[in-house]
């Protein structure tokens, strides 16, 4: 049976109050520009999928419900879609997005009849063709891991399992007991945080499903890890990066911090305890810019942290942090300057090699959208989903947004092979290439 701790996961957590967004849609054509693509027909609410040329989302129809809609990465043309659902999804990990594997699309889709509740079913990226299918009672969401699919299933039932699943068969290569998210993958190992009351990081054979290594998170954070907090990874180099989010318990707090380990054998680099991820905020590998707290649990200034060493690099004292709390978080495009922003007001900002105050003529600085996010009115009712969060940008010397800002930074949507996707206020996708390789976004 799942633990108490991980049913907490169905409450509405920190992290998804601190990471959601606006969701809205508009029938359009599919635009093309010089600069990029704009599909305006989907209501993206997942973060997009890239591989295999092309990009695949989860929207959401005027009706409620859930479709996979795969747009060619280059040109934007819608190539298909088809109806998608979800069955033993935590509110937590938003909405779940399709995975690309090799040269198939994978999704969860609706089954009318027989003894499952839904179908992992796998489709030609291309064409759309079904390929294989798996019945699934309930589940996370397939995701890619190498050239493989992998998920949890039977995730609301007694007995859950994690698997991996040979992208073109669908046949089962080897399985683990429990709850498990891919966190890395490569030719060698399949690296998976197993969701417990006392979490572990292991990795295993990718092929085999041979254990390499396993990692206590409490032998980095501290004991009493409350997963209702929320989580986030990352790799840098042979580094996988990791952060435990808080729960609040009472008048105190769950543990919480960053950690790095080697991948190679899963020995820990470095720890930093009673550290918290902000946001918006790049992904941990890309940029490792944190909040302190107090003994007392009272929040403090912010750091930023060399992800290799983890050492810091600049702090920003509380001293220095804006009176009140109508301030929203933000940072330049080249994540050389932390903002922050008040809506309709001067702000402040400084920068982040040398902890200074920087002046405010002429600063843009990127956040959330909106301050007030309004949960997804989901056929079934399924509570607590919000759409992923798209970044505007903003004056912060007026607290004004900024008009044509163009593409969000790179450090947001991340980069596939020098494409970027992402998805604006209104959930429509847009798409570009810049060259800019292979990097994660903030949502990995």
């Amino acid at each position: 049976m799942p633990s108490a701790a991980l049913k907490r996961l169905l409450s509405v957590s920190i992290s998804v109050l601190l990471a959601a967004g606006c969701a809205g849609g508009e029938d359009r054509d599919t635009a093309h520009a010089a600069a990029g693509w704009t599909d305006a027909q989907v209501n993206a609410v997942s973060r997009a999928s890239l591989g295999s040329g092309v990009a695949a989302v989860t929207g959401l129809r005027p009706d409620g419900s859930l479709e996979t809609v795969v747009d060619d990465l280059a040109t934007g043309r819608r190539l298909w879609a088809h109806p998608a659902t979800m069955f033993g999804r935590l509110p937590g990990m938003g909405v779940q997005p399709p995975a690309v594997a090799g040269p198939v699309v994978v999704a969860l889709e609706p089954r009318s009849g027989g003894p499952w509740k839904a179908m992992i079913v796998a489709r030609d990226a291309r064409t759309g063709e079904q390929r294989w299918a798996r019945g699934v009672n309930s589940t996370f969401g397939p995701v890619a891991c190498g050239t493989n699919v992998c998920l949890s299933e039977s995730t609301a039932q007694r007995s859950p399992r994690f698997v991996v699943l040979e992208s073109g068969t669908g046949r089962t290569l080897w399985r683990l007991r429990g709850l498990a998210e891919v966190e890395h993958a490569d030719r060698d190992r399949i690296v998976v945080f197993r969701m417990a009351e006392r979490p572990v990081l292991a990795a295993y054979a990718t092929g085999s499903g041979r254990r390499l290594w396993s990692f206590p998170v409490e032998d980095a954070v501290g004991a009493g890890i409350d997963l209702s907090g929320g989580w986030s990874f990352g790799t840098a180099g042979e580094l996988l990066l990791g952060h435990v989010a808080p729960a609040r318990r009472g008048r105190s707090l769950s543990a919480y911090g960053f950690f790095a380990l080697r991948l190679a054998d899963g020995s820990p680099v470095w720890t930093h305890p009673r550290q918290l991820r902000v946001y918006p905020s790049p992904n941990p590998a890309v940029g490792l810019i944190t909040r302190e707290v107090g003994s007392s649990g009272n929040f403090e200034g912010f750091a930023r942290i060399d992800a290799r060493t983890g050492r810091k690099l600049a702090t920003i004292p509380s001293a220095d942090v804006p009176r009140g709390s109508s301030w929203w978080l933000s940072f330049s495009t080249d994540l050389s300057t932390l903002g922050f922003w008040i809506p309709g007001r001067q702000g402040a900002a400084f920068d982040l090699r040398r902890s200074e105050s920087v002046p405010l003529e002429g600063l843009r600085a990127w956040s959330f959208c909106t301050t007030s996010p309004q949960p997804l009115e989901l056929a079934g009712g399924a509570p607590g989903f919000f759409p992923v969060a798209p970044l505007c940008s903003y004056d912060l010397a007026t607290g004004a947004k900024a008009p044509d800002p163009g593409p969000p930074p790179l450090w947001y949507t991340g980069s596939f092979d020098g494409h970027r996707v992402w998805r604006d206020e209104r959930g429509a996708l847009h798409g570009t290439r810049d060259g800019t390789g292979t990097t994660p976004g903030m949502y990995g």
